[in-house]
């Protein structure tokens, strides 16, 4: 006899079928980070980031950070909004602690700082009780160095006869910098004598606000060597308006410094790097620098950041977090070195 065909278990076991369908598809779905499985963080970043540039308007840092925006929108590399807020003051103190004062995990906050971040913190007068290590590092940006200049009418034509004279007599020629005492333009004179046998905490310094004051200083006639960045020097150099009788890098500079000596090669044991990077907050999450370091680490091979390099005279210092924070602990080591030097160290 033919068994009679049962509408109603073949119903039940069609829509169990395509029950069990919907769920492997909702799995697949949550495993490849789309639908409402989406893991945490895959739709990262979903709203405006605001990067804190610890400057005022037109500084080095804001220029950064304005630079950098832009180069994400241009690529395409990132879609959202992006916007720079300034907060100046207190040589990136003031900015720091803003920054370090809100939500600890929000991964749509970002901090754009230099060298003083670490020296801030390590230094007796005007000191931070914060550090990178009160951040997440993301990224180094970019990398410039210290310069040691003096007009070009000076007699001194090399650094082992200034540093000769200086070490003789500390107090015989003044020295201008565009920050304060112990702060970046002083260290990156201070290293170099330090390391050349010269009693540092005896040569007269006169700090300016910014570096530019500075140049007009020493140009002017009121300062006799001038330590400040390299890359503020070009226009003043092709000018023949200064001399610069070394560079703070490990290696010679292209271009328009290409027959400026190094430290090194002056027979002084001594570099530093005066970078520019990017910062989260402490606690950010993990996916979010996931995401900067991939984003970040493509956008620094584009040629749109290099020609923003080229423009405004930076060096390519790319670091992703990893080599970045590495890098930190160094640097920490060294300005530490050069404060208990100068016994300026907290």
């Amino acid at each position: 006899m033919k068994t009679p065909f049962n509408v109603k278990k073949w119903g039940s076991v069609l829509t169990a079928g395509a029950l069990a369908l919907s769920l492997a598809a909702c799995g697949n779905e949550a495993a490849s980070g789309t639908g409402a499985g989406n893991e945490e963080g895959a739709s990262y970043p979903e709203k405006p980031i605001i990067i804190n540039a610890p400057s005022g308007a037109g500084g080095g840092l804001d220029t950064t950070a304005r630079a950098l925006t832009k180069v994400l929108s241009d690529t395409g590399l990132n879609e959202q909004s992006m916007t720079v807020e300034n907060k100046p003051g207190g040589g990136q103190a003031v900015g720091l602690a803003d920054f370090i004062s809100q939500d600890p995990e929000d991964p749509y906050r970002l901090f754009l700082p230099s060298v003083p971040l670490i020296i801030n913190n390590l230094k007796k007068e005007g000191n931070s009780p914060h550090s990178y290590k009160d951040l997440t590092p993301i990224a180094q940006l970019t990398k410039d160095y210290g310069a040691i200049v003096v007009p070009a009418d000076s007699k001194y034509k090399d650094l082992g006869s200034l540093f000769a004279d200086l070490k003789a007599k500390p107090d015989s020629l003044t020295l201008a910098g565009g920050s304060a005492p112990g702060s970046q333009d002083h260290l990156v004179a201070m290293l170099p004598a330090v390391k050349a046998g010269v009693d540092a905490e005896k040569i007269k310094y006169v700090s300016y606000d910014g570096g530019g004051e500075a140049m007009t200083a020493l140009i002017g006639g009121n300062a006799d060597v001038l330590a400040t960045d390299i890359s503020g020097t070009g226009e003043y150099l092709k000018a023949g308006k200064i001399r610069v009788l070394g560079v703070s890098s490990t290696e010679r500079l292209e271009g328009t410094y290409a027959d400026i000596p190094t430290y090194q090669e002056a027979g002084i044991e001594a570099d530093f790097t005066i970078w520019r990077g990017l910062f989260g907050p402490k606690d950010m999450p993990d996916y979010a620098v996931n995401y900067w370091n991939e984003t970040l680490t493509e956008m620094a091979a584009t040629p749109e950041w290099q020609e923003v390099l080229k423009t405004n005279g930076w060096e390519d210092g790319y670091k992703n977090s990893e080599e970045f924070t590495a890098f930190l602990a160094e640097q920490e080591v060294l300005v530490q070195e050069i404060l208990e030097s100068l016994n300026m160290q907290k």
